[in-house]
């Protein structure tokens, strides 16, 4: 049995109080973190692989299912409002297509042809890297996809919640975070999908940063898309260029970005 579906450290949940289930799922939640911390040489693999594709032009794309489908999309969508990189540079792929992203699809995951083929989709190429996303780790979708994607030249990577998997045999920079038992027995929405968004954050705020989409600390590549960010925008430029409030809203205002109005100010 694997460990994300071994029984919860607890029992007799409906008899517990609101106070005892919230202290409970919190006391088994601090173990995700450092479970996170162990697998840390893993993931510098998985970035650096993933650095060499994109510096080059190439692209990343997570193919998932259900919790961990809907992660990747996620981290996907984020990439190009945080760092200023085009949509399509990171694509999140679910099993049962964008309908799985609000409501279950019955079994698309167990189509182990469908990611190749929704992969195959973007004009997928051996300039790209592809990451599959699984908690149990034997989620056909994911699988099948990776397999194929390494028959054709292509870089993959994994992050899974459990030793030895086929989803990480299947992959070249495999991510194993043993996050173990769930607060609720075998809900990897939990603890699982808690560690995978920490390794998705990790994987694409690296990327990015090793990219030069962050100055100092920081994103100065990120989209102007509304009030609050364009007030980000115009302190970077305050703190950045010793200016006043009044002259970084006008730089932003003929420039577009942070980055633009930086590079055009220290022409002068």
């Amino acid at each position: 049995m694997s460990t994300t579906e071994s029984p919860s450290y607890f029992d007799h949940l409906e008899t517990l109080s609101t106070h005892e289930l919230l202290a409970g799922m919190n006391s088994v939640d601090q173990t995700v973190p450092q479970a996170v911390g162990k697998v840390l040489p893993q993931l510098e693999a998985l970035v650096e692989a993933t650095v060499a594709r994109l510096g080059k032009g190439g692209r990343l794309f997570y193919i998932g299912a259900g919790t961990s489908g809907r992660l990747g999309i996620l981290d996907a969508s984020e990439c190009p409002p945080t760092f200023g990189v085009p949509h399509g540079v990171v694509v999140g792929l679910i099993a049962g297509g964008d309908t799985a992203i609000r409501k279950a699809v019955e079994n698309a995951e167990d189509d182990a042809q469908q990611a190749w083929r929704d992969l195959e989709a973007y004009n997928i190429n051996d300039q790209d890297i592809v990451v599959g996303i699984a908690a149990s780790g034997r989620t056909p979708y994911v699988i099948g996809g990776l397999e194929q994607a390494r028959k054709h030249g292509l870089a993959t990577g994994c992050i899974v919640c459990n030793a030895g998997s086929a989803v990480a045999a299947a992959a070249e920079f495999p991510v194993e975070i043993l996050t173990g038992p769930e607060f609720v027995t075998g809900s990897t929405r939990l603890k699982a999908g808690t560690a995978q968004k920490l390794a998705l954050n990790m994987l694409t705020t690296a990327t990015f940063v090793r990219l030069g989409r962050v100055k100092g600390n920081k994103m100065i590549d990120m989209q102007l898309s509304n009030a609050k960010l364009v007030d980000r925008g115009e302190r970077m430029l305050m703190e950045e260029l010793s200016i006043e409030q009044e002259v970084a809203a006008e730089l932003l205002r003929q420039h577009g970005s942070v980055r633009a109005a930086i590079a055009a100010r220290q022409l002068k």
